[in-house]
């Protein structure tokens, strides 16, 4: 009961009190006090409030106008992944993660795909989709013709909600309909495509469905229930792929022919199993996410337009696809949807996503999408190709083993020792790391 009563009194202490909801100038209790209240509530030593009130290179003071009830930011490494070569452009990859071995793999691939000459890639021209979901319509067919006939109408009004965006030589641009049963009806769903340009344009498509809302409803006799973006951004896609001879795959007592069909039947391998399909993706994703983070775009966004990309045929399978060509070499292509920004949301205000964008001498949302994609492919061909030889264990096993020894307590030059003796025994535990710890402390 005790600790239910503390747990209440955080909840009720830290919650803002907001004149509106999430109204930016909504009245807040200051972060100072807002710690006080957590340090009481949840013990915290003074050490670890001094976590909480250490600046990062996103100072605090921005950090508090990001989100609500701020009590400090969190850090994950930023690395670079190398040797990239995209349409003959060179790239060191800035890559946001906390998983060991992804940037390792990353450059790895990269090194071995600009043997075969890099990466081509291509963007699709960025269409965004604004939903508007109408029901009670009583005839679908008349409706969806009304509306398709009214669609130079319709675009003219999205547009005059965002007459900056035309301006710049982007806005709306489309209409479509579609019919999708529920189990309480049948919804006319219209479809706005928008030319965003190099934003990501959620609000701007909110905005443009909610100024064609009350036409559509005219046109159909329905009521506009919910009008919002769509982050299946299908007709926004980048396409990466890569050609490699099979004798630069060769290694670790395979040959590179042994090596490419083993990439292959991994591949057939998610292709046919959810389950399989589930982690091959996963790790398609460790490197599309950590470049998408360290950009300062939205990762759920993403995630959730390649996750519903690979199930658009109604049966969820790989993201990519590996082949072989009719000269033999090992030929990977990937294409999915790309909802990311060079302008706009997080990025002008994180540091660290705007240096990312100088480090790759970045000119577009186009290319940022050709960037990522292309990471991803690499990430998995990494995956299987250390999958299908060795094992994904030994890659790992010297990055896990650092971490290890870390989370032990080991610092500076002991860190490197502790990895060492562990991978070297194969026992890589926190258990082992404290008594190796345990010992070098003994005989200093």
């Amino acid at each position: 009961m005790k600790e239910n009563a503390k747990r209440q009194l955080l909840i009720k202490s830290i919650r803002c009190k907001q004149v509106k909801p999430c109204s930016i100038n909504s009245t807040k209790k200051k972060r100072s006090e807002r710690l006080d209240t957590l340090q009481q509530a949840a013990d915290l030593s003074e050490e670890e409030r001094a976590l909480l009130e250490r600046e990062g290179t996103l100072s605090l003071d921005t950090a508090e106008h990001m989100v609500e009830n701020l009590i400090g930011t969190y850090s994950i490494p930023v690395g670079l992944g190398l040797n990239m070569r995209i349409n003959d452009k060179d790239y060191a990859v800035p890559m946001a993660t906390e998983e060991p071995s992804v940037i390792a793999a990353q450059s790895a691939a990269n090194k071995l795909i600009r043997a075969a000459g890099g990466f081509q890639a291509e963007a699709s021209p960025r269409m965004m989709i604004g939903q508007i979901a109408l029901s009670g319509v009583q005839n679908g067919k008349e409706a969806s013709g009304a509306i398709l006939g009214a669609k130079t109408e319709l675009i003219t009004l999205a547009n005059e909600a965002h007459p900056s965006l035309k301006k710049r030589g982007g806005g709306a641009a489309d209409i479509t309909v579609r019919e999708v049963k529920t189990p309480q009806e049948n919804l006319l769903v219209v479809h706005l495509a928008v030319n965003t340009l190099d934003a990501m344009g959620a609000n701007m498509i909110n905005t443009m469905a909610e100024a064609v809302a009350a036409r559509l409803e005219q046109l159909s006799g329905g009521t506009a229930e919910m009008k919002i973006l769509s982050n299946l951004v299908d007709q926004a896609t980048a396409t990466a792929r890569c050609e490699i001879p099979a004798a630069l795959l060769a290694g670790k007592g395979y040959s590179g022919e042994e090596v490419r069909d083993r990439i292959v039947w991994a591949y057939h391998f998610a292709e046919n199993d959810i389950y399989r399909a589930a982690t091959h993706n996963k790790g398609i994703m460790n490197g599309i996410d950590a470049v998408i983070l360290a950009f300062g775009n939205d990762t759920r966004a993403v995630e959730a337009a390649c996750h519903a990309y690979a199930a658009r045929n109604g049966k969820y399978g790989p993201m990519n696809r590996w082949t072989v060509s009719k000269t033999g070499s090992l030929v990977g292509e990937m294409t999915l949807p790309m909802p990311v920004a060079a302008v706009g949301g997080s990025i002008k205000i994180v540091p660290l996503a705007k240096l990312a964008q100088k480090i790759v001498r970045l000119e577009s949302a186009e290319e940022l999408a050709m960037l990522t994609v292309s990471a991803g492919l690499a990430q998995n061909l990494a995956a299987l190709r250390a999958l299908v030889t060795e094992g994904i264990q030994a890659g790992h096993m010297s990055l896990q083993a650092k971490s290890t020894a870390i989370s032990a307590g080991a610092v500076g030059e002991e860190i490197e020792q502790v990895a060492r003796e562990m991978t070297a025994t194969k026992s890589i535990s926190l258990a082992t790391a404290a008594e190796i710890i345990e010992r070098l402390h003994k005989t200093e």
